[in-house]
């Protein structure tokens, strides 16, 4: 079996911390998938090193091979069995700002009352986090931000998504190469494994650019119908995959709609993934 690099998305894709409920049988045939010796497992997250670690634990996740962290902005690998920060990454990122802190950055953003910094812990040395209105004209605001850095030297990507279960906006400030996308680009190159080989699963606005990007993508039964319509509409023909149930009588909600995706686009799978029953 030809190697697999299989990236998804944690909370409310691979995690049922989602408002939908999840089918009790997708995480533990998602754990016998990825134990074999042809997968390699990516989780992308927003979150920081400590909370991807924390996710791991809490919901009795299987370790993955890499770890994208911070949207996109960190990557974590073991060289040599312990986890440490991908240097090359950051410094790939880091000439887009120049030495611009996230510091200098918000300060030129303070008087915009249509964002809330979000706590210091959320934020890191190339992603500066606010929370704002989950209704908010993201289009509109995204120019307004770049309004207010255009005299900065960073060069800076914005990205929009919205936390439904706890009904807020998320906005954050990275450096403009930056981004799920190219960090998962970043993993296909470093490992090796080929383009049609690799699959990514995701739920939410952060998952878009991914979701609509040449590489094989899956969006979860779970995401919001405004996410379901913007990928459909964006997405290249056949490299998204709209997970709707009743692959195995699941639900096709998070790990559900992940095992749903795979058995679509690498049908070889399917007995691979039904003999672990």
């Amino acid at each position: 079996m030809k190697q697999i690099l299989l990236c998804t998305d944690l909370d409310r894709t691979l995690l049922p911390n989602g408002v939908q409920p999840e089918s009790p049988l997708a995480r533990p045939l998602f754990k016998k998938l990825v134990a074999k010796p042809f997968v390699t497992l990516a989780y992308v997250s927003g979150r920081d090193f400590k909370l991807l670690q924390q996710a791991i634990k809490d919901y009795n996740l299987p370790p993955p091979d890499f770890m994208i962290g911070d949207v996109g902005t960190t990557i974590y690998h073991k060289p040599d069995g312990q986890w440490q920060q991908w240097r090359e990454w950051q410094d790939i990122i880091g000439q887009d700002w120049q030495g611009t802190t996230v510091t200098e950055l918000a300060a030129h953003l303070s008087d915009l009352k249509e964002l809330d910094l979000q706590e210091p812990e959320k934020q890191s040395r190339f992603k500066l986090s606010y929370y704002t209105d989950p209704n908010a004209d993201f289009a509109s605001l995204q120019k307004k931000v770049l309004g207010h850095l255009s005299h900065c030297s960073a060069k800076v990507k914005l990205v929009a998504s919205v936390d439904e279960v706890n009904q807020v906006g998320l906005f954050d400030v990275l450096p403009e190469t930056a981004s799920k996308l190219q960090a998962v680009n970043f993993l296909i190159e470093k490992t090796g494994i080929l383009l049609d080989r690799t699959i990514y699963t995701g739920d939410s606005g952060n998952d878009l650019e991914v979701l609509t990007s040449r590489i094989k993508a899956v969006l979860v039964a779970n995401a919001t119908s405004e996410v379901r319509q913007q990928a459909a509409a964006e997405a290249p023909a056949d490299s998204l995959y709209l997970a709707r149930g009743n692959f195995m009588q699941m639900n096709g909600n998070y790990a559900a709609g992940l095992l749903e995706g795979i058995a679509h686009y690498l049908p070889e799978l399917v007995s691979v993934i039904a003999d672990e029953q």
